[in-house]
C-alpha cells in the first residue's frame, strides 16, 4: 500500500470524515473537503480505501466500534437493573455530547437518506444492543427484580428505544426541538432532572404487575 500515514493521522482522517457524512450524508459528503481537512491527499485517501463508499463504512464501523464499548462498560457487572439502567443513560448522555456528529452519522441511516445501508447495517449495528439488553433483563426477571409477566426481548426492544431517541434528542436538530417543546427550553440544562424522570417511567414499566395496574373505566 503506498504512501502509508500515521495512526494519527488515520484517525484524524476517519474523524473528519465522519463529521463530513454527519453534516451532509454518503450522496453529498465531498471527498476532496475530508482529505484537505484532515491533512492527506485524495490520492492517499483512496490509495487506503479504494471508494467513497468503503471509507464511509470506515467510518460507520469506527463510530460502532467506540458505541459498542461505552455501551458494554455502562452495562457491565451484577448490579440492580435500575441501576444499570442509569448508568447506560448518564453514559449516553456523555457519548451524544462528546461525539454528536457519530450519532448524526448513524442517524443519516436510520432516518433513510442512505437507506441502501440501513438493512446492511441493521443486524450489525442492533445485535449488540439487542442481546446485552435482553440478556440482563432476563436475568432481573429470574431473580425476582423485576415483574415476571413480561417478554425480555419486547423490553428490551422498547428500553433500547427509550436510550435511541434519548440520543438522537441530545444531538440531532429535529429532535432537540421535539425535547424542547415537551420538556422545556432549559431541558439541556439539567441532565440529572432528565436521569430521575427516566429512572420512575422505567421504574414503573419495569416493576408494577399488569394485574396491580387500574385503568379508568
Amino acid at each position: 500500500m503506498q504512501n502509508r500515514i500515521s495512526e494519527e493521522k488515520l484517525d484524524r482522517l476517519l474523524e473528519t470524515g465522519i463529521k463530513e457524512f454527519a453534516d451532509k450524508g454518503l450522496g453529498n459528503a465531498n471527498i476532496n473537503v475530508i482529505a484537505r481537512n484532515s491533512g492527506i491527499s485524495v490520492g492517499t485517501l483512496y490509495n487506503y480505501y479504494g471508494t467513497q463508499e468503503k471509507f464511509f463504512l470506515a467510518c460507520l464501523r469506527k463510530s460502532m466500534s467506540l458505541m459498542e464499548e461505552v455501551l458494554k462498560e455502562a452495562s457491565s457487572g451484577d448490579i440492580p437493573i435500575l441501576q444499570r439502567a442509569e448508568k447506560l443513560i448518564r453514559a449516553i448522555q456523555k457519548y451524544s455530547k462528546d461525539h454528536a456528529d457519530d450519532m448524526k452519522m448513524y442517524h443519516e441511516i436510520t432516518s433513510g437518506t442512505d437507506s441502501g445501508y440501513a438493512v446492511m447495517f441493521a443486524r450489525e449495528i442492533e445485535d449488540i444492543t439487542a442481546s446485552t439488553y435482553s440478556s440482563f433483563i432476563a436475568q432481573a426477571v429470574e431473580r425476582g427484580e423485576i415483574r415476571a409477566d413480561i417478554d425480555s426481548r419486547y423490553f428490551a426492544f422498547m428500553f433500547d428505544d427509550l436510550l435511541t431517541m434519548l440520543q438522537f434528542s441530545y444531538c440531532c436538530d429535529y429532535y432537540r426541538e421535539r425535547l424542547r417543546i415537551y420538556c422545556g427550553d432549559n431541558v439541556f440544562d439539567d441532565d440529572e432532572k432528565m436521569v430521575r424522570e427516566m429512572i420512575k417511567f422505567l421504574e414503573s414499566a419495569f416493576t408494577f404487575e399488569r394485574s396491580e395496574v387500574r385503568h379508568h373505566e
